[in-house]
């Protein structure tokens, strides 16, 4: 059964520092482009980073050089290591699996909260 499964979310001070993470069961994880996506309350879901098969990564101007997206085949696990957050970056973050020709997944997603 095919499953996306993010955690790691929660509450962080401005400045403070979270990891996501986000596995998958159920389908080849190597094989499938990975992104994460957030979606603050009232707005548009947005691309936050992508991961390639083969490593490489691009991020959305808003988090370049705070956020690094990478992934571990081996455990079919991405990850997002979030630095020196701030309070627009609260939002519920979202785990994307796509590839050619097959289907798209995505996870339930985990709660970001960043506030003093």
């Amino acid at each position: 059964q095919v499953q996306i499964v993010e955690s790691g979310g929660g509450l962080v001070q401005p400045g403070g520092s979270l990891r996501l993470s986000c596995r998958a069961y159920g389908f080849t994880f190597s094989d499938y482009v990975m992104s994460w996506y957030r979606q603050a309350p009232g707005e548009y879901s947005k691309l936050v980073a992508t991961v390639s098969r083969g490593g490489t990564t691009n991020y959305s101007d808003s988090v370049k050089g705070r956020f690094t997206i990478s992934r571990d085949n081996d455990e079919n696990t991405v990850y997002l290591q979030m630095n020196s957050l701030k309070p627009e970056d609260t939002a519920v973050y979202k785990c994307k699996a796509q590839a050619q020709f097959r289907p798209t997944y995505w996870g339930q997603g985990t709660q970001v909260t960043v506030s003093s």
